[in-house]
């Protein structure tokens, strides 16, 4: 009678653990919307994006695993510069997350983008591993660049790079624009910047050839608030970013709530098939230097920083507007947060203990077709031979 009595209980225990995780499966919503935090502004625009933006719930979690995986990412390249693993020039991206994120989501797979330097989070997005975007960053063979293009030069495909000139990459991108108008792919190109970056001539000749020739392009300017160490108050006249482009048509961005960049990108893409190009500013902030060189506070508070950090961090509010709605839960994300972190150590200590290119390589692909075989040495008469990559991963 008492074996009975507990193989009873023992089924009701296993009865009621089984209702819980039935509830828990079927307690996160499919879909939620949610009103941008800080409105959209226009320039020269009959309307406007959405203020309230859909979202489901695996477009959601795929966000917030995006984002936090860039953090990490770049946290990652940090330490490895300062273990003096990474060298030369190192730009991180942290806090910018949403951004990249938020565009990469309304991106679709015709689509461009063409950046600066601080594009480390943009090469992940774009296809490239987490391994192979800190490969390159340590200058080993496994990068997708096979170590040779560093921090600054890292490509994937419809990713043009970061480019290390200072607003070279605006009129690329106007040209990246115009290929895909000329193939009629119906793609469009967006050309990233910073406000830094901003008052260059060769910005505003991209616009007006853009403008003139209708071509897809969407400018945007990442405006984090400090061109290196100046602000933006103090390096331009008119800080009202999305109105530089003078007749085109511009759009401000809360550039720290992914759902508005979502939308505003959504939206973009759509003026700039229909009407041509238009500019962008996503309102941001970078909670690390200029670059690793630069510490950061000497034009600064720490405590402007932490009240970012704390009121208007991309990763946790949207954390706690999924959990709020009821698109995930505390727990799931908590999961997410263990999965990325794992992911990105094993890829840290992976590209620690990979090695660099051999010597023979470093003639490979200078060339996509190189009629004469040989190229340069470090003198007219010297010469080299050139080699494929194909070859080279075989030497």
């Amino acid at each position: 009678m008492l074996r009975i009595f507990f193989q009873d209980v023992s089924s009701l225990c296993k009865n009621v653990n089984n209702i819980n995780l039935q509830s828990a499966k079927n307690y996160a919503t499919k879909e939620a919307s949610f009103e941008v935090i800080r409105p959209f502004k226009t320039h020269h625009l009959d309307d406007a994006p959405s203020s309230t933006v859909k979202v489901t719930r695996d477009e959601s979690l795929n966000i917030y695993r995006k984002m936090q995986a860039i953090r990490r990412l770049e946290t990652s390249a940090g330490n490895l510069y300062k273990e003096k693993i990474v060298r030369g020039f190192c730009h991180l991206y942290s806090g910018q997350e949403a951004i990249a994120v938020g565009m990469k989501t309304s991106m679709r797979q015709q689509d461009n983008i063409i950046s600066a330097y601080r594009v480390h989070g943009w090469t992940y997005l774009m296809g490239v591993s987490v391994q192979g975007v800190l490969s390159e960053l340590t200058g080993k063979k496994g990068g997708c660049a096979r170590g040779k293009g560093g921090s600054m030069h890292m490509y994937s495909p419809n990713f043009y790079g970061g480019n290390g000139i200072v607003g070279a990459q605006v009129p690329l991108g106007a040209g990246v624009a115009l290929a895909c108008k000329y193939k009629g792919n119906g793609g469009v190109c967006l050309a990233l910047y910073g406000d830094g970056a901003s008052n260059q001539g060769q910005v505003f000749e991209a616009y007006n050839m853009a403008y003139l020739w209708k071509l897809p392009c969407i400018f945007v300017c990442e405006n984090n608030g400090y061109g290196m160490g100046t602000s933006a108050e103090r390096s331009s006249s008119n800080t009202e970013y999305y109105k530089r482009g003078d007749v085109l048509p511009g759009l401000w961005i809360d550039g720290m709530d992914v759902l508005a960049v979502k939308e505003g990108t959504r939206y973009a893409i759509d003026h700039a098939l229909n009407k041509g190009p238009i500019v962008i500013e996503a309102a941001t902030y970078r909670y690390s230097g200029h670059s690793m060189s630069d510490p950061g506070t000497s034009y600064r508070t720490r405590d402007e920083i932490q009240e970012v950090r704390q009121k208007r961090d991309p990763i946790t509010s949207f954390r706690d507007r999924m959990i709020e709605s009821g698109l995930a839960t505390a727990d799931e994300l908590k999961s997410i947060d263990v999965e990325v972190k794992k992911e990105v150590d094993a890829a840290t200590a992976a590209a620690k203990a990979d090695s660099e290119i051999g010597i023979p390589e470093l003639t490979c692909d200078i060339y996509s077709m190189n009629q004469e075989g040989d190229v340069r040495g470090i003198t007219p008469d010297s010469k080299l031979k050139h080699i494929s990559l194909k070859k080279a991963v075989n030497l």
